[in-house]
């Protein structure tokens, strides 16, 4: 179009063209994701419009979903994408995520693993590295509050008891589900999974504070150890 010709900013374009004005008068919808990421760049670069160098940023990382799996450094390599701009970025992807993620918070009751699954999916999804994550409750399922025990690829000596039941006992919790990612998507548990499961599960049992679950995270779906009958023996 020729309002949109190279090296011409968005502040030449028709009024009605351009995407903040757009947005304003038709909603979101109307807006392609080049248009909506050319918002939160707000300005361009010499040689190219913000919408020009967002169109770069999702033909260089694949899409909204690599875009948000990629790091700041990342982002920073596409000529008119500063620091500031990808913090933007991330800062705005994050939120998308949280407003996705079911509610989890102290009070409330989890009556299913798909309680937990709703919740940290968004979350998690595109994270590229393991984060092993428990859930502690009351004795009638009720949460307590969640915390991060580790990060990286999960291991008997990087996710030891010692911390799992400390914050447990700390918190007078009853029982406590255990959930981490598999960045790879695939949420099937590994044999490292299943043993950490039975160490975790028997030291659990001699403090009297049940593990009710462990949930695998995958790419759009999951795997929990007590659906699966995995937890019986508790």
């Amino acid at each position: 179009m020729a309002g949109k010709g190279r090296g011409k900013g968005i502040a030449h374009w028709p009024q009605a063209e351009r995407p903040r004005e757009r947005l304003l008068a038709k909603g979101p919808e109307a807006l392609s994701d080049a248009n909506l990421l050319a918002i939160l760049l707000r300005t361009g670069r010499r040689d190219a419009s913000a919408v020009q160098v967002a169109l770069e940023l999702l033909e260089r990382m694949g899409g909204l979903g690599g875009l948000a799996a990629c790091g700041t450094d990342e982002l920073c390599t596409i000529p008119g994408v500063g620091p500031a701009k990808a913090a933007q970025l991330k800062a705005a992807l994050a939120l998308g995520r949280r407003s996705l993620a079911a509610p989890l918070s102290t009070g409330t009751r989890i009556s299913s693993s798909a309680d937990l699954y709703k919740h940290f999916h968004p979350l998690l999804r595109e994270v590229k590295h393991e984060l092993f994550k428990v859930v502690l409750l009351d004795a009638k399922n009720v949460v307590l509050r969640e915390v991060t025990v580790s990060e990286g690829s999960l291991t008997l000596s990087i996710v030891h008891p010692r911390e799992v039941f400390a914050l447990a006992v700390r918190e007078s919790a009853a029982a406590v589900i255990l959930l981490h990612n598999h960045p790879s998507g695939d949420p099937t548990p590994s044999v490292e999974d299943r043993h950490l499961t039975s160490r975790l599960a028997e030291a659990g049992r001699l403090l009297g504070i049940r593990v009710v679950d462990h949930i695998v995270l995958g790419d759009g779906r999951y795997v929990s150890f007590a659906d699966e009958g995995w937890l019986t023996d508790q």
